[in-house]
């Protein structure tokens, strides 16, 4: 494709500007520069990751100045700290904040509720965080449940507003991402909110218990299903470090009911047949609240399983806005933001660069379908319509002992289409993706 008229009255201004200076100002060398487009990379939650890196190996440069989105606010360099003494190998936060605190507003709400049986937390999750006395440390919010007060839990992730009826963040934090070599470059961080605080919850839950000897129940234990293994496992320990540290801190200051906090660990394996078997032996052991899963599709699996059994399920890294909308007899929550609001902030970044032909590459599933069709009604709301977007999706690969994923056919279609913009919606199989464009002789822009 022909650099455009825009682009190249630019060019020339640039170079009127290098002779000025003294400076020599000849034609590119590449020719094929000037014929082929070059194509910006962009990834959303699933991939920006400094875990990410490794997946591509000896090619880990093809992403430096790979752009993208994630949920996150900026985290307090006491929290990064706290979390290094549960971890000290963490090199990722992805959802870090999330599950903290999932897990401190699943300890507030069975406090409150006077009892581990789930029925009874779940009547409190949402009024943890919403129009009580507010707080923001464990042992301060603790206090306040022990006393039988109302209150309104503001921690790490969840510091704007609190959950809607739905049981998910009102509003919400994303970071927009940038690598550099090896690695994502802090100094290009940028971070820009989104949604609504009067979407917040104004219903007032049942009436706050005071404390009932730790005999209601108690200890409260929580099952985990984060994803140890499969696809989404670079996502792990931010997550399990999270979960940890929260944990810790509650039963440092006397744990919930008068007991400390267990923790049940369990894998969802980026894999509906590994989670439904992890759920059965939560639900078997009794565990009232599940902690997960990773992905948006897994929990959708999971989901009519959990509900069945009475149980509830409380994901930090669930982004897919269909979840909002699913029947979960009040038994589903996630401090993770819908994609309905990530779909925004990723739109917004790509049309920063101008690109005027882009395709939006899915992994085909809830979490990567969902994200791809937000991102391509912003798109169309910003005046680019679909004969300059195109859509592609692929099958994520079964489980770890399948073939990796072939996209050869996918990236001739990039390049046929003549593509300046790649977002890619997916976790750790997705740079097979980035692989395949590589070979397929799309010129990647760094």
């Amino acid at each position: 494709m022909l650099v455009s008229p825009g682009s190249r009255a630019a060019a020339l201004v640039a170079c009127g500007a290098l002779l000025l200076a003294g400076a020599g100002c000849g034609p590119d060398k590449s020719e094929e520069a000037t014929t082929t487009p070059r194509v910006r990379l962009y990834g959303s939650d699933g991939n920006m990751t400094n875990a990410y890196i490794a997946e591509l190996k000896e090619r880990a440069d093809l992403v430096d100045g790979m752009k993208g989105t994630v949920p996150s606010t900026p985290l307090p360099d006491s929290f990064k700290n706290r979390l290094r003494v549960v971890d000290p190998k963490l090199g990722d936060y992805l959802y870090s904040a999330e599950s903290y605190d999932a897990v401190v507003i699943s300890a507030l709400a069975t406090q409150l509720a006077g009892s581990t049986e789930p029925a009874e937390i779940a009547k409190q999750i949402v009024g943890v965080t919403n129009n009580g006395q507010r707080c923001e440390k464990v042992a301060d919010c603790l206090k306040l449940a022990r006393e039988g007060r109302d209150i309104e839990y503001r921690g790490i992730s969840l510091n704007r507003a609190g959950f809607t009826d739905a049981g998910e963040p009102a509003t919400a934090s994303y970071a927009t991402l940038t690598f550099g070599p090896q690695k994502l470059d802090d100094g290009k961080t940028e971070f820009v909110g989104a949604g609504d605080e009067s979407a917040a919850s104004t219903r007032n839950p049942p009436r706050p218990r005071a404390k009932r000897g730790g005999t209601a129940g108690a200890p409260l234990v929580l099952g985990g299903l984060l994803p140890r293994t499969g696809d989404l496992a670079l996502a792990y320990p931010p997550l399990a470090a999270g979960v940890a540290l929260a944990i810790k801190e509650i039963n440092a200051v006397g744990g919930v009911l008068g007991e400390p906090v267990r923790w049940r660990d369990g894998d969802d394996g980026t894999n509906p047949a590994v989670a439904k078997a992890t759920v059965a032996e939560h639900v078997k052991d009794g565990v009232p609240v599940i902690i997960g899963a990773g992905g948006s599709g897994i929990s959708r699996a999971v989901l009519p399983d959990v509900v069945a059994a009475g149980r509830v399920l409380f994901s930090p890294s669930n982004t897919d806005a269909g979840l909002t909308s699913m029947d979960d007899r009040g038994l589903y929550f996630r401090t993770a933001p819908p994609d309905s609001l990530q779909g925004r902030a990723l739109a917004d970044v790509i049309l920063r660069d101008g690109p005027h032909r882009i395709v939006l590459v899915a992994r085909k599933d809830s979490y990567g379908e969902g994200l791809q069709e937000t991102v391509r009604a912003e798109l169309d709301r910003a005046g680019v319509g679909s004969d300059r977007v195109k859509l592609l999706t692929y099958d994520p690969p079964a489980d770890p002992g399948a073939p990796p994923l072939d996209f050869r056919t996918g990236a001739r279609e990039v390049k046929d289409f003549g593509a300046e913009a790649v977002l890619i919606i997916g976790f750790a199989e997705s740079a097979q993706v980035i692989r395949a464009l590589a070979d397929a002789g799309v010129q990647i822009q760094h």
